[in-house]
């Protein structure tokens, strides 16, 4: 009989969600892909998914903050997997994640908490700027731009490190919109900055995703099976199909062109970008 009632239970969540399951589901197998492709962890197709999906559910007034921290723990597992089959291939550049993580985790906390002192509007402001800035220099910048010969240590690099954990902590993305854009500057293959920023979304995710179900414990208009800002279900969900297409977007990247790699980047961060923004002013 317990069985049963479980049963039935699920079954009626589904009939009634079953719109959002599907989504979730899509949401999750196109995240990974670009995940595998791009080195961004999903993040800049999961949060603006999520936030139009919650926004139709009625939960307004926390649809970005969920749909931002729980983007972050999605990223854990994809990043993972993601970073794993670059790792087979040689592309990832170890020495740097081991310089940079603990500056990135620590930069990804604060990252969080100021994100959730900002309002719906702000943060979706802030991550289409962002991605149209970042989205215009990899379309339109020359192959030769480099700030550096190398990626750089000590002070320099931690500062550097705590801008890329903080700034893709506040808008929900894993470390390659930032990091990509950042190692190439510094003398990285395309290639190989894909492949090492994939790995920058495990130190991002993981600290993140702690830290908002801490500050959103306990707050009011949440959407069911929230803790604090993460939500379960989608989390669940995006996780189990994003880690299926992940190692084939991976397998994918090392077939292409890098000029050609880093110009799909380009524009899938612009079309993200310009989609916000026309709901920032619309709304």
């Amino acid at each position: 009989m317990p069985g049963a009632v479980v049963i039935g239970l699920m079954l009626g969540l589904f009939f009634e969600y079953w719109g959002l399951i599907a989504a979730l589901i899509a949401c999750g197998l196109f995240s990974g892909f670009a995940a595998g492709l791009f080195g961004i962890g999903g993040g800049a197709v999961i949060v603006p998914v999520l936030i139009i999906l919650f926004d139709s559910l009625g939960y307004t007034d926390t649809a970005s903050h969920v749909a931002i921290a729980t983007s972050l723990a999605t990223i854990i597992l994809t990043s993972t997997r993601s970073v794993l089959a670059h790792h087979r291939r040689g592309a990832v550049d170890w020495m740097i994640i081991r310089h940079w993580g603990a500056w990135i985790m620590l930069g990804a906390i604060l990252g969080q908490i100021v994100a959730g002192l900002m309002s719906n509007a702000g943060l979706k402001l802030l991550f289409s700027v962002m991605a149209l800035v970042l989205a215009a220099q990899l379309y339109f910048g020359r192959p030769d731009w480099r700030l550096a010969a190398d990626v750089p240590r000590g002070g320099r690099g931690a500062i550097l490190a705590g801008m890329v954990g903080g700034l893709s902590a506040i808008i929900g993305i894993g470390g390659g919109t930032f990091g990509v854009t950042m190692l190439t500057l510094f003398g990285r293959s395309m290639h190989q900055a894909v492949a090492t920023a994939a790995g920058f979304g495990v130190a991002i995710g993981l600290p993140s995703a702690l830290t908002a179900i801490s500050i959103g414990w306990g707050r009011e208009g949440l959407p069911p099976f929230s803790l604090g800002y993460v939500n379960v279900a989608a989390f669940a969900l995006i996780s189990a199909f994003t880690v299926i297409t992940a190692p084939l977007g991976a397998r994918l990247a090392h077939r292409l062109d890098a000029i050609r790699l880093k110009k799909l980047f380009a524009i899938l961060l612009a079309l993200v970008a310009i989609r916000l923004m026309s709901d920032f002013i619309g709304g």
